[in-house]
Parts: structure tokens; sequence; C-alpha cells
């Protein structure tokens, strides 16, 4: 059957009207007065052929119905679509009143994306997505542009009404899932741009940068992608051209040699991007303007500029051969595309559309590095990630929103936000702020510390106080260490359309607490985050946030306690960790070298950390040059078993890689047998309740490790974390001589918690409680 008979047999059409059952869920609802329907690629829908589908028709000389296990439409035939004539029944039953939509009828989804945080201190609205608690929602599509058959944008010739109605109930992830084969998957991003990003407003020279990057080095922070902000080109440009926001010509007083500059960046490992503000085009006072003018007949006598219009194909092709590719070929690896100027243009197509998409494909035809960076468009621009969430104000306000951004922006597929870790510009200076921005970004998508011109917020480590600065320190190292974890995911995102990072009501849509907490999100599949975005207490001196714990048991991966689940608890945290949970039987790959691994390549070796309490497996993605190598770890937890096989037909894999595996939350671990592989090492951590083994193989084949006794501590002590939260807290000494007492005096959990319950001091009393939470888990 062809791919044409097939669409046919899932088309409904009349005089004006076209019904498409994409899916049993997925419904395409057009009607056009001329009868021209739209069949080509659209900004938002690339594909419409997701297979055969089964589904009923009824069909009268009045009334049309459409019948799939997850729907059933009903629509008077030839009539304009009005909630008078077009309805849809869901088969679901989420809404206490109702499950008909009416065409037309507003949808409250779970929110999407935004184009920007330019100028918001906080929450600003999103706009909304293709999934709801209601178990259906809509997407527009009547007003986008096209594409030929050459992947170039035209604008629309004709008016329709194009919808897509989405009924997957509370299958969140299937839902982005179709939505990603509907509308395109995103691309696979380089290795190195999971790493930690520089980037600053600063008018650096080529020996100032330089020397930054070397303090990066002897501090032992890994970078792997310098960001060159707009002082790269000239700006201090003659009055008559207007502003030097716009430029692509090098400052020479700052960077007298670019070419020997990049090299330099290039040779330390680091991927470069440079800032560009396009609107300006290209002007008389630019390296580029005189073959500019020639292949586009401008007036050179008066200084005619190159306006700038993408839609322009002409101008496109200079602005790509003759301003960007020469640019490329002295070593910029991509483009922070910073368009600021609103959606308008003289052919109605929103620039930053026509920038995403023709910068996206010119990077994919000179086989670059498929990577940009730049804002959010609406539905479909997870085809070019990745997303920069704008100017970010540096308050607390702002931290607090960008962890609900961007675990919301899953709902609408963009998966990839980039947001100004630390804060772009305003606020105020607060070491804390900034510490907890930092441990945010290294649990979201994209890492890339930030900040403005002033010469006062800046983001080095090395600027602050003894222990802010070392736990920053230590999170951007665990940051890189988390990259072959990362890259899974990014692999998956491509491939399989799950998203890296996901809302908690993606696995647990019927629990109503899943989504009470907005910043709580699953960052791959073993991991639940929920960063600290409030400040400290005055009276516990920590952090704190209500977490919810779904069901299982959950590991603090800092401390190795261990939560039981179906719960909203408030968790509290010193300024050295934020809440990260491993539910049980958690597998999750690490590179234990980060300060020595290129961003670029892939680790010498492996470390793993395993949790107890489930069978569990994951399949660790690493790619170079092309060729795949998969090793799945697999932990049958009740054989007291774990193997680990390698798939490297292409030999991409280090020779005699070592893997380091933690056992734990759990006491030391009985005898280890090996099969076709030795133990190399083994240690015990007492206060983290880990055993560590490193395994070598002997031929790279399949190694089984046999193991005893890694079970779930039955009472967890708390002793210790105890005398440091009461030693911390700003009380009285008899207060905390007294609990300290009291705790040790072994009284039952229930005297315990009356105690606490009695106690004015209303953190404090939140922070016991989390304790002896922990011990009765």
């Amino acid at each position: 059957m062809s791919k044409q008979e097939k669409k046919l047999k899932n088309v409904i059409e009349g005089n004006t009207y076209r019904f498409t059952v994409v899916t049993n869920k997925l419904l395409r609802m057009e009607y056009s007065e001329e009868g021209l329907f739209e069949d080509r690629a659209t900004q938002i829908v690339k594909n419409r052929d997701l297979g055969d589908v089964d589904f009923e028709l009824k069909e009268t000389h009045k009334m049309l119905e459409i019948i799939t296990e997850s729907f059933h439409l009903r629509y008077v035939k030839e009539k304009e679509f009005s909630p008078k004539n077009l309805s849809v029944d869901v088969r679901y039953n989420y809404t206490n009143y109702t499950n008909r939509w009416y065409y037309g009828q507003t949808i409250p989804t779970l929110k999407g994306a935004l184009r920007t945080v330019d100028r918001v201190d906080g929450e600003a609205e999103l706009e909304e997505s293709i999934i709801s608690k209601y178990g259906y929602a809509t997407l527009d599509d009547s007003k986008s542009f096209v594409f030929d058959e050459n992947n170039n944008i035209k604008v629309k010739n004709h008016t329709q009404t194009d919808v897509y109605f989405f009924a997957y109930g509370r299958e969140y992830l299937k839902a982005v899932q179709d939505f990603y084969r509907l509308s395109g998957h995103p691309p696979l991003l380089p290795r190195y741009a999971l790493g930690n990003w520089w980037s600053r407003y600063w008018k650096y020279s080529e020996e100032s940068y330089l020397e930054l990057i070397n303090t990066f080095e002897k501090e032992k922070i890994p970078l792997s992608v310098s960001v060159i902000d707009m002082d790269w080109h000239l700006t201090d440009v003659p009055s008559k051209h207007g502003s030097g926001w716009t430029g692509y010509t090098w400052n020479k007083e700052l960077f007298p040699d670019p070419d020997r500059f990049l090299k330099k960046l290039q040779d330390k490992g680091l991927a470069v991007t440079l800032n560009v503000h396009p609107a300006d085009g290209i002007r008389a006072f630019e390296e580029q303007y005189e073959v500019v003018a020639d292949k586009l007949n401008l007036n050179t006598a008066i200084e005619e500029p190159a306006d700038f219009d993408l839609m322009d194909e002409d101008f496109r092709q200079v602005y790509f051969e003759d301003v960007h590719h020469p640019l490329e070929e002295q070593g910029v690896d991509f483009w922070w595309i910073d368009w600021q100027q609103g959606e308008f243009s003289s052919s109605d197509i929103d620039p930053l559309w026509l920038l995403n998409h023709y910068h996206f494909e010119d990077m994919k035809k000179r086989n670059k590095d498929e990577l940009i960076l730049s804002r959010y468009g609406g539905p479909g621009s997870h085809r070019y990630p990745v997303g920069f969430s704008g100017d970010a104000i540096i308050t607390w306000n702002s931290l607090k929103f960008q962890p609900y951004l961007t675990a919301t922006s899953s709902n609408i597929g963009y998966t990839w936000w980039s947001h100004d870790i630390g804060g772009h510009y305003k606020g105020y200076k607060d070491e804390e702020l900034t510490l907890r921005w930092f441990q945010f970004g290294v649990f979201s998508p994209i890492n890339r510390l930030h900040s403005s011109n002033s010469a006062f917020s800046s983001k080095e480590p090395w600027k602050y106080s003894g222990v802010i600065r070392k736990n920053m320190t230590s999170f951007l190292r665990l940051r890189h260490a988390l990259i072959p974890y990362l890259y899974t995911f990014n692999v998956l995102n491509n491939e399989e359309g799950i998203p890296v990072i996901q809302p908690v009501y993606y696995k647990c849509p019927l629990k109503e607490a899943a989504y009470d907490i907005k910043n709580e999100y699953f960052f791959g599949s073993e991991l639940l985050v929920l960063p600290i975005t409030s400040k400290k207490d005055e009276e516990t001196v920590y952090g704190s946030e209500l977490f919810y714990f779904p069901k299982g048991h959950w590991f603090d991966i800092f401390s190795n306690f261990r939560y039981k689940g179906e719960a909203k608890l408030k968790v509290f945290r010193d300024e050295m960790t934020i809440p990260v949970f491993a539910r049980e039987g958690s597998i999750i790959p690490l590179d234990p070298n980060p300060t020595q691994t290129d961003a670029h390549d892939l680790p010498e070796d492996m470390e793993w950390l395993i949790y107890p309490g489930r069978d569990n497996t994951f399949e660790l993605i690493e790619d170079s040059n092309h060729q795949r190598a998969v090793t799945a770890f697999n932990l049958n937890y009740s054989d007291g078993s774990i193997s680990i096989a390698v798939n490297d037909k292409a030999t991409i894999l280090p020779k005699e890689r070592k893997h380091i595996i933690h056992f734990n939350a759990s006491k030391e671990i009985g005898v280890v047998e090996v099969q076709n592989g030795e133990v190399v090492e083994r240690s015990f951590d007492p206060e983290l309740n880990r055993t560590s083994v490193t395994v070598v193989s002997d031929n790279n084949e399949k190694m089984t490790i046999k193991f005893e006794d890694f079970k779930m501590i039955k009472e967890q002590d708390i002793n210790n974390e105890l005398f440091k939260r009461l030693d911390k807290a700003q009380v009285g000494y008899k207060l905390k001589d007294y609990l300290l007492n009291t705790f040790n005096n072994s009284l039952s959990d229930f005297s315990l918690m009356a105690l606490i319950n009695e106690l004015e001091e209303e953190h404090l009393s939140q922070s016991l409680f989390e304790l002896l939470y922990i011990k009765n888990s």
C-alpha cells in the first residue's frame, strides 16, 4: 500500500471540510470556504502520516461522526466550524461536569513555554500546551507559514481553519511523543553542549579572556563552551549608521588576531559561540560590506545598507556565505542569535522563526554541529535548540520561576532551555541566591553561567566567599560528571521523543499531589529534583522546600538518607546540597574524573551509583565520530547480581575501562565475585553507608558481579545530622541541649512527634520532623 493510499484511508473530506484521523487519539480538523486544504509542511507540523488508524465512520447527508477508542466527533456537514455544529466527546472521566468539548471552547492546559523572560521579575504567563488534566487539548495551526519542497519558508497563500485535537487522557508522555512524530523530533545535541558554558556581557580582550580561562583550569573547574557576547565585534560605529548593536567585524583592538584567539580556545577543548543581533543588516562599516554590496547591487556611493530580510533569497545567500561562513571557518562553532525586535516583518513572518530555521538548516547543510542559541518562537521551536530564555533579573523571584518554566515547557516538547544562570542584570548582590542558581543550573538542561556588564555581578566562583566558592566549584564539577547520564537522555529525546526533564505528573498522573509543587521534576529517568529557590530562614539557617515523594523509597544522592514515598514533606538543606533523589533500584552513570575529561570525549573510566530495592537496567549510550557504543548495566537485585554488557562494535570506548560501582544506602555488602573480570579496589564509607567496588573486564565481554547483603538499612542513624542541624540553629543553647537529650533518650516516636509539635520555633520543628521521618522511612 502506498503512502498516499494509507493517508487516504484516514482522511474524510467534503467540499469545505476535511478531517484526518492522525492516530486514535489525535484528530486534524480543517475548514475552508474555497475547499483549499494544506498538505505542505507547516511551521508546527512536518508529518501527518503516523500510520494506519482504526476508526469508525458514520455519515448521513447532514451529519458526520468519527469514532475511535479515545474520542467521538460529531459535525454538521459543510457548516463553518462553531460550537453549534462541531463537538468532540472524549472517553475519559477527569472532570466533574462533562467530557464534551465544543469547537472554540477554551481548554485550561497544564501550560507550555514562553518567548522570553526579558523585563520579567518573577513569574510570567506561559502559553498553552497539548496536554491538560481534562484529558484533551487543541493546537491551532491555522496561521502557520509553510515550507516548500526545498524546505524554504513561504507565506501561506490561502486562509483556512486547521486545528489538531489531542485526546491522550493523562498519557502525557505519549502525547508529547506523538507531537514529536507530528512536528519533528529534536535534533541530537553535541556532547559538549551538556557541560558548563561561560557567558558574560563584558568587554573582554584576547588577553583577559584567555587569562580567565586559565584561571578556570587552575581552579579545576571544567568548561565546555565559550560564549563571546557582543563586544567581540565593533560597537563604537559612526552615528550615521545607527546603533552598534548589530555587527560582524572583529574589534581588532580587543582581538588583534581572531584566528589565533579562537584556535587557543579550541585547543583548550572549548566550543565557541558568538553573539549576534541581526536586526540592522549589513552596513557600510563592515569588512564584508564590499562583497555584499556587489552581490546585492547596493549603492555604495551613499553607503546603502543591506537591510535584514531573510525572506529575500539574495540577502539570505550573502548573509550566510559572505558574513557567517568566513567567521565559522575562523573557528566559530555555532551562533547565539539574539533577536530582540519582536514578531513583525513586511512578510508577516516572525523574523525569529526565519533566523532559527535558516541558521539551523545552514549548520546542518555544512555538516556543522546542529546547534544554535536563540529564543522560543512557539510550538515547533523544539526543532531548533538551544533555547535562550532571555535576560533574567537577579532576584529570588526570577530563580523561583525558572525550574517551573523548564519542566512545564516539556508539555509542548521544548526540552532544551538555556537560562541566564545566576541572572543577567538589575537585582542585588546575594551570594546565597547565586549559589542556589548554580545548583539549579547543574540540574537544568543547559548550564550557562551568565552576567551583565556590571563589574560586581560576575559569576567566577573564586570571587565568592569560602564556603560558597567551594560549593560552586563542586557543583560545576558534578555537572561534567553527569555528562554521560545527560548524553543518554539527549539521544532518547532525539530518537524516542522522551523529554530530558519531565514534570512529576508525567509519572504520577492520577496523584493530585504530583501537580501541586511546580518546581519539582524528573531529571532523566533516575533522578527527582527540587531546586531550592527560597532564601534560608533565620531560625535553622537552612533552605527548605515542600517535596512530594511518589510511591516507593527515595534516596538523597548527597547523604544517602532514605525517604518513604507517597507523602509531602518539608525538606531542609544547608548550602552544600539541594533535594535530589534517586528511586530505589536507580542506576546513575557518572564520569569519575570530570576535571580531566574533555567534554568532547568519552570518559576513560565509568562510575555507577546504584541503590537497593528493585531490579533495574540502564543503557548508557555513547557516541564518537558518528559511531555508537551501548553499555547495558543490569541490576538484578532479587538475584544479587550485576551484569555489564558492552556493545562497542566500532571500538570507540577507552580500552581497559574501569567500572567503579557504588552500592549506596546499605551496610557493607558481602563477598563480591566477578566473572570475566576482577576486583581491583574496594572500600566502605560508613558515613554514607556506601561500599565502592572497582572492577575491570578481562576481555570486554559481558561481566557479571555477584554480591550479598545489598539491602536497605532497617533503621537509619540520624544522630550526626540531628547534631549538625541543632548546632547551626539560631536558637537558645538550653533548647538545643534539651532537644538533643530528648532525642537521644530513645523516647517513642509518638512522644518525639508530640514534642516537635509543641515547639514555638516553626522552622526548627519542621526540620526535626524531617529527621523523624527519615528515621522511620
